[in-house]
C-alpha cells in the first residue's frame, strides 16, 4: 500500500480526527488524516472535557497528558458592573466511585488535548498533514477518490472509507447534500479570546450577565496565566476593540487586559446533519452536529463520535459484515438530536441572563449515554431494572489470580470485546464460556466472587463489579470496545453469545476482531 491508498481518509484535525486516527492506528489499521489549516491551531477553544470523554481519553492513553494541563471547574462570581452579586459552584463536585473514576468535568483547553493526541498518533507512526484541502471526492461500491491539494501539489487518494471530521461548515456534508437540519442565529455572535488579566482572582470564574451590551466572562485556563474571554457579540478582530468593549461592559473595575493572544468570533449554530452515513462516507464531530455554547458538548460529542465508528470501520476492514457500520449512524444520530435539545434549552436560559446556561453540564457528564434499544443491544434478564444493554459498562476494582489490583478499565483496555462471565457454571473448566473463548477472537474473563482467581479468572473482591453490573444470577456480559455493554444474558446459552458477538463482528473465526490483549 502506497501513500495515495488507504483503508481509512480522515479530513480534519481536530479532537474529533485525531481521535479517529488514534483509535485506528492502535488497532492497526492505516489511516491518514489530512487538514486544511497552514499551521497548527491556536486558542484555547472549547475548554470542558466530560467525564465520559476522560473515559475515553484514559483508554486512548492520554488522559495522564490532559490531566496535567487541567484542573477542576471553578465557583462562578457575577457582577452587575462593579457590583458583586453573588458566588455559587458551577457544578457539584462528586467524588470518584468504584463505578465511576473520573465523574467531573475537566477545565482544559482544547489545543491541550489537540497536542496529547497528536503525540500519541506519532507514536503510532501517524502524522496530520497540515496546509492540505480537500478539493472533491467520488465514491463508489468499492471506495472513494479523493483530490487533495496542498500549495504546490494536487493529488488523488484512493480510500476504502472517508471520515469527514472537517468542522461545520463540512466540505464533505455539502458535496454529499446532506440536510444540516437547525438553525442559525445571524444576529447572535459569540467573542472568544486567550487574555492575560491583572486584577482578578484566578479561583473564580468572573461573569458579567446584566450588562446591556451583552454578557461578558473571564475564565481561568488552567496551567498558565492566561483567561478565556467569553462576550455577546461581534468584538472585531483587534485586541483595542476588545479592550474597550470589557471596560464598557464591565466600568473596568480595576482590571486590565494585557496580552490578548488570539480571539475569534462566530455566530450561534444550532443543527445535525440529517444523515451521518452515505455509503462510504461518514460524518463525525462537526461535520455532523454544532451545538451553542452552553454544556461543553461540542468537542466531547465528537470525540464519542470517532470512539463509537473507529471500531467498526477496524472489523469491518478485517472481514466483518459491512451492516455493522450501518450502527453508526442508527447509534449516534439520536444521541445528538437529544443533545441538541438539552444545549439549546440551556442556552436559551443563558440568553434571559442566567450565566450557569453556558457551562451546566447535562446528561450526567455523557455517562448516561446509551445506546438501548439498538441494533447492538441484545438483553435477556429477567427484569427490566438495573444496568441494561447499551448502557455505558461501569468500572469496578477487583484482583488478578496473583492477587495484584485490576480495574475492569484496564481489562477492557484495547481493541477487543471482552466477555464477563459471573457464575459458577463459567468458573470450570470445560464450560461454554471456555468454549467460547476458543472459538472467537473475544477476550473471555471469569469474575468470581471467592478469594482465588484460576486461570483467566478474576476476583471480585468486595463486589464492586458483581454490585455495578447488577449480577443476581449466572450471566454474561459483552463489552464492546467503545466501553458500551452488547450483551447481557442470564443462563446465557452460548447460541446466543456467539450470535451476538457475530454482529459485533466477533464471530465463530473471530473476524474482524484483532488478537485478544493480555490477560489480567
Amino acid at each position: 500500500m502506497d501513500d495515495s491508498d488507504v483503508p481509512v481518509l480522515i479530513v480534519g484535525a481536530g479532537p474529533t480526527g485525531l481521535a479517529l486516527a488514534c483509535d485506528l492506528a492502535r488497532r492497526g489499521v492505516g489511516c491518514r488524516i489530512v487538514d486544511r489549516a497552514p499551521v497548527l491551531p491556536s486558542g484555547s477553544r472549547g475548554k470542558s472535557v466530560q467525564p465520559r470523554t476522560l473515559e475515553v481519553l484514559d483508554d486512548l492513553g492520554v488522559l495522564d497528558e490532559v490531566r496535567a494541563y487541567g484542573g477542576p471547574v471553578l465557583p462562578y462570581r457575577a457582577y452587575d458592573r462593579d457590583r458583586v452579586l453573588g458566588v455559587w459552584p458551577s457544578a457539584r463536585q462528586r467524588a470518584a466511585t468504584a463505578q465511576v473514576p473520573y465523574p467531573n468535568v475537566l477545565m482544559v483547553a482544547q489545543e491541550r488535548v489537540e497536542d496529547a493526541l497528536r503525540k500519541r498518533l506519532a507514536r503510532h507512526g501517524v502524522r496530520v498533514r497540515f496546509g492540505t484541502e480537500l478539493l472533491t471526492f467520488a465514491a463508489d461500491d468499492e471506495g472513494v477518490t479523493a483530490t487533495l491539494a496542498d500549495r504546490s501539489t494536487v493529488e488523488q487518494v484512493r480510500a476504502r472509507y472517508l471520515v469527514a471530521a472537517d468542522g461545520g461548515r463540512s466540505v464533505v456534508r455539502k458535496q454529499l447534500e446532506i440536510p444540516f437540519e437547525g438553525v442559525t442565529y445571524d444576529s447572535q455572535h459569540i467573542t472568544v479570546a486567550d487574555v492575560e488579566a491583572d486584577g482578578l482572582d484566578r479561583a473564580h470564574c468572573h461573569v458579567w450577565p446584566r450588562a446591556a451590551e451583552g454578557t461578558i466572562a473571564l475564565y481561568p485556563l488552567p496551567a498558565g496565566r492566561s483567561f478565556q474571554l467569553t462576550a455577546d457579540g461581534d468584538l472585531g478582530d483587534r485586541a483595542d476593540s476588545l479592550r474597550d468593549a470589557f471596560a464598557q461592559r464591565t466600568d473596568s473595575m480595576g482590571i486590565q487586559l494585557r496580552e490578548v493572544s488570539w480571539m475569534s468570533t462566530y455566530r450561534v449554530v444550532i443543527r445535525a446533519a440529517q444523515r451521518f452515513r452515505a455509503g462510504r462516507v461518514f460524518l463525525a464531530g462537526d461535520a455532523a452536529h454544532v451545538y451553542p455554547p452552553a454544556g461543553g458538548q461540542g468537542m466531547n460529542a465528537g470525540i464519542q463520535d470517532a470512539y463509537n465508528l473507529g471500531w467498526k470501520l477496524a472489523r469491518v476492514l478485517a472481514g466483518a459484515p459491512s451492516s455493522l457500520l450501518d450502527t453508526y449512524e442508527a447509534e449516534r444520530v439520536p444521541i445528538a438530536a437529544r443533545t441538541l435539545e438539552t444545549v439549546s434549552e440551556l442556552y436559551h436560559r443563558s440568553l434571559l441572563g442566567d450565566p450557569k446556561g453556558r457551562t451546566d453540564p447535562p446528561d450526567s457528564g455523557q455517562l448516561a449515554v446509551s445506546y438501548r434499544g439498538g441494533p447492538l443491544a441484545l438483553d435477556h434478564r429477567g427484569r427490566a431494572s438495573g444496568l441494561r444493554a447499551g448502557d455505558r459498562a461501569p468500572d469496578a476494582p477487583c484482583h488478578d489470580r496473583r492477587g495484584k489490583a485490576v480495574r475492569l478499565f484496564d481489562v477492557f483496555r484495547g481493541p477487543q470485546t471482552t466477555v464477563l462471565a459471573f457464575g459458577s457454571r463459567y468458573a470450570q473448566s470445560g464450560t461454554a464460556a471456555d468454549e467460547l473463548h476458543a472459538d472467537s477472537a473475544a477476550v473471555r474473563v471469569v469474575v468470581r466472587p471467592g478469594d482465588s482467581a484460576p486461570g483467566t479468572a478474576i476476583v471480585d473482591t468486595h463486589g464492586h463489579a458483581h454490585r455495578a453490573y447488577d449480577i443476581t444470577a449466572d450471566t454474561v456480559v459483552a463489552v464492546r470496545p467503545d466501553g458500551h455493554i452488547g450483551m447481557i444474558c442470564e443462563h446465557a446459552a452460548l447460541a446466543d453469545v456467539y450470535r451476538h458477538l457475530e454482529a459485533l463482528g466477533c464471530g465463530d473465526a473471530g473476524s474482524g476482531c484483532a488478537e485478544p490483549g493480555p490477560r489480567p
